[in-house]
């Protein structure tokens, strides 16, 4: 087979943690949220937050406090309140990990499709993409688009392919957290895994490097391999 035929036929990207330095971005409001409901973020319950949607990270954030069972007031509350912290953030110069930006451009001028798909919801996701180039993807799967299936679920990224009219076993999905991961890996993708902040597990289709610096088309098209 040759690589043309032996190419992805789409190349499907995480934002937080893959493309940009962000997760350290949201320590800032859980923490803050969580010392303003009078308790202490641990590392352990930070860590389990790493690549989930709003509504994971609030429940585990309102356990750490004491509040097993928050109300749907409290949750909405605690929400708006990260969103509007994160938007002043995210409005800041957000940072690239290593390599991202050269190979976002590297991919992007192959010609592959390409999709964001993020667990971050569609309002910050915007202003990400001020940052990182809207152009250069074809569809972007948010958070608060998957009817509440979100990742470690296979929707965002079965999304993605549907949107892209592409099998999910025919595309590399790039990811740097568990629940990113599983995500991808149980939607049928291919996972280069680049792990940020919380380490991931060897597994089926998955594929480790240590950052995208120097990634290139060959090493996507030898995932397919």
């Amino acid at each position: 087979m040759s690589d043309i035929e032996n190419r992805p036929a789409a190349v499907l990207w995480d934002l937080d943690g893959t493309l940009l330095d962000s997760e350290k971005l949201w320590d800032i409001p859980l923490y803050e949220l969580t010392e303003k409901l009078g308790g202490q973020l641990s590392t352990a319950t930070r860590q389990a937050m790493v690549g989930t949607n709003v509504m994971v990270t609030l429940r585990l954030l309102y356990a750490e406090v004491g509040i097993p069972d928050p109300s749907p007031e409290q949750v909405a509350d605690g929400a708006a309140w990260i969103d509007r912290r994160m938007a002043e953030v995210f409005r800041q110069d957000l940072p690239w990990r290593p390599g991202a930006a050269a190979a976002l451009r590297e991919v992007h001028a192959a010609g592959f499709p390409m999709a964001l798909v993020t667990s971050t919801e569609r309002g910050l996701t915007e202003i990400a993409l001020d940052t990182i180039g809207r152009h250069l993807f074809d569809v972007t799967v948010c958070g608060d688009e998957v009817e509440g299936l979100n990742k470690p679920l296979p929707e965002p990224y079965l999304k993605a392919c549907r949107l892209l009219d592409v099998a999910p076993p025919s595309c590399v999905a790039i990811e740097d957290s568990p629940t990113g991961t599983r995500s991808a890996v149980a939607a049928g993708c291919q996972v280069l895994v680049v792990p940020c902040e919380v380490p991931v597990e060897p597994g089926e289709r998955r594929t480790f490097r240590t950052s995208l610096e120097g990634l290139t088309v060959a090493d996507l098209t030898a995932l397919m391999a």
